[in-house]
């Protein structure tokens, strides 16, 4: 198995046996891309298309966490659970505490966590790992 797929590994969420996973990894200067990965896979998906703009609001907050918070590289994976879209960022980076009250900025994980409808925060020796959870199919 893939050491970087092994739920053990990362901390994650597993995927459904058989469920089709996307994977992206991306750095600072690949935030575009993504966007682009979310919004791309989030149609794919059968997301109703009023729900993509939250939806890569809330990857793209979370992806940049990752890589100014956490590493320099993270890992998106996305896949769809139960007529749901998933996807999970991870970086291997250590976890520090939210921003301090009248903080300006550093906010991205209480928006993912306002647009999604579930997110889960996993950390430990192995990184970060935010796994969010949106509605699919229309």
């Amino acid at each position: 198995m893939d050491e970087d797929l092994d739920p053990q590994v990362t901390g994650s969420t597993s995927p459904p046996p058989g469920a089709p996973v996307k994977v992206l990894r991306f750095r600072l200067p690949d935030l575009p891309q993504v966007r682009h990965f979310a919004e791309t896979e989030a149609r794919t998906a059968g997301m109703p298309e009023e729900a993509i703009g939250d939806f890569v609001i809330a990857v793209n907050e979370v992806a940049t966490n990752a890589v100014t918070h956490g590493t320099t590289d993270g890992r998106v994976r996305l896949w769809v659970d139960d007529g749901d879209v998933v996807v999970e960022v991870h970086d291997k980076g250590e976890w520090k505490p939210g921003p301090m009250p009248g903080s300006v900025g550093g906010m991205g994980l209480w928006v993912a966590r306002l647009l999604a409808l579930d997110l889960n925060l996993q950390v430990g020796s192995g990184g970060s790992t935010v796994t969010m959870r949106f509605p699919g199919e229309s």
